[in-house]
């Protein structure tokens, strides 16, 4: 039985742009022919040995190349945002805007009231749907009855 073997060896690189760039390699195909179950495995001769440990050798420096440019940029974006928050806390102790904190304050507990309101008011209505739920009802023509099937909402 002959067998195909095909090998890619596929790498991607980013620039200091930010542009990725991939590149695929296809090595040419080698036919290799299944032997016995018997027989003993090939061994590697030494210069096939060699090349290996080169390609996985390149391709792990690419890896690392990669990892250690994502590692800059997460850390200049970690650089930012702990300035920002140094920025805001010393902004808040300094004190500054307090009137518009209150206004603020304020604005957030009426909606906070208000929110409170009709959630009571939903769950008034929805107590009254429920008994009217209960409530044994005229079938309606050409409706199924069956008593594990709701009701339909009444139309506003």
């Amino acid at each position: 039985m002959v067998k195909r073997v095909t090998k890619k060896t596929v790498t991607e690189t980013i620039a200091d742009d930010g542009s990725k760039k991939t590149v695929v390699k296809e090595h040419p195909e080698k036919i290799v022919e299944k032997k016995k179950a018997t027989s003993r495995p090939k061994k590697m001769t030494a210069r096939e040995r060699e090349e290996l440990l080169i390609e996985n050798f390149v391709g792990l420096q690419h890896a690392m190349t990669n990892m250690s440019i994502k590692f800059g940029s997460l850390s200049d974006n970690i650089s930012k945002l702990l300035q920002v928050f140094e920025e805001s806390a010393k902004s808040f102790a300094a004190g500054g805007g307090g009137s518009e904190d209150k206004d603020m304050l304020k604005k957030i507990d009426t909606i906070l009231t208000q929110n409170k309101t009709i959630a009571q008011g939903l769950v008034l209505m929805e107590g009254k749907l429920r008994r009217r739920a209960e409530e044994p009802s005229v079938a309606q023509p050409g409706a199924p009855t069956s008593p594990n099937r709701p009701r339909q909402l009444p139309r506003i």
